[in-house]
């Protein structure tokens, strides 16, 4: 009896051991699953909308922008390119971030400007405030007053 209980005993000590890392194995796989479906909506957050009108164009329409960073500059790899010899390559970027739109200047050799302050570091913007990059002044429209 006791040689029959011995290799019993085995393979329910196995059995215990299988039942554990699949459970623990499972657990993880949720687990990853469920961090990659929180990484997803958190990328899927979006900025609200941005509208940017230069001034000094009456007939320009401006411009919507949907995403949480825009690049300004002369340079035709940013967001929204600027084609004066006043505006730096990397000019300025806005930013969304802690639920509000920040203006920050990138090292512009003419600087960046909000309502004629310079922008030495990040700033809040509000709705219809108004932006200079060197000599260019452009508008700013927020998402609730967007048409």
């Amino acid at each position: 009896m006791e040689n029959l209980s011995a290799p019993l005993l085995l393979a329910l000590r196995l059995l215990l051991v299988l039942a554990l890392f699949t459970f623990l194995g499972w657990a993880l796989i949720i687990m990853w699953r469920d961090l990659k479906n929180q990484a997803a909506g958190v990328n899927q957050l979006q900025a609200p909308p941005l509208h940017l009108t230069l001034l000094a164009d009456q007939s320009s329409e401006g411009e919507h922008f949907y995403q949480p960073e825009i690049s300004i500059g002369r340079h035709p790899s940013n967001h929204w390119v600027l084609n004066d010899e006043t505006v730096s390559a990397r000019h300025a970027r806005l930013l969304f971030h802690h639920e509000q739109w920040w203006l920050e200047d990138l090292g512009s050799r003419n600087g960046t400007f909000l309502s004629n302050d310079q922008v030495k570091e990040a700033v809040v913007l509000s709705n219809a405030d108004e932006v200079r990059c060197g000599q260019v002044r452009f508008a700013i429209s927020m998402a609730s007053q967007i048409p």
